[in-house]
């Protein structure tokens, strides 16, 4: 396995997760390649998958292929980081609840705090059980769930930034 972005998030859990093709996905390492097949620019940006449980995603991101002409990081790539984790969070807590749906972002907004000089990551925030139940109770239904989340970027330990977003999940038939 390649060496983590920062020595603070070190180390891989193992984890039961099963993409929409019927692919297992035995570890960060498997999750990653499946973002890279997924979603190209996922690579393109050098992510790594730090943390991938059902209710926290923590990606990493270094800055050399997310630099913009200021020498800090590039404020898409960073809202793009965002995203992906919000998106990886909806989609991990439908693998753990056996449920099957697209996920797409609808909206966001991102906040930009501070300029991020080096490797930064994007931390989901908690969402309330409810919100899950809702997002379950509906595609039960076959109907369309939303969700609004949010995520918060860091550098060097310090906060830099958070994306709102607004997620929905398309039931599959």
């Amino acid at each position: 396995m390649s060496q983590p972005l920062l020595p603070v998030l070190a180390g891989c859990g193992m984890l039961g997760l099963v993409c929409r093709k019927g692919i297992a996905v035995q570890d960060y390492q498997d999750i990653e390649q499946y973002l890279y097949q997924a979603i190209p620019l996922a690579q393109a940006m050098a992510v790594k998958v730090c943390h991938a449980e059902e209710d926290a995603i923590t990606l990493a991101a270094p800055l050399e292929p997310n630099i913009n002409h200021c020498a800090t990081v590039f404020g898409g790539s960073a809202a793009a980081v965002a995203t992906l984790a919000g998106w990886l969070l909806v989609y991990r807590k439908l693998q753990a609840l056996g449920l099957r749906g697209q996920v797409m972002v609808r909206r966001s907004q991102m906040d930009y705090q501070k300029a991020m000089h080096g490797a930064f990551t994007a931390h989901t925030l908690p969402l309330a059980d409810t919100a899950w139940q809702r997002m379950a109770a509906a595609l039960a239904k076959g109907r369309m769930a939303r969700l609004t989340l949010a995520v918060r970027l860091e550098c060097a330990g310090q906060q830099a930034g958070r994306l709102d977003g607004e997620f929905v999940v398309l039931p599959l038939s």
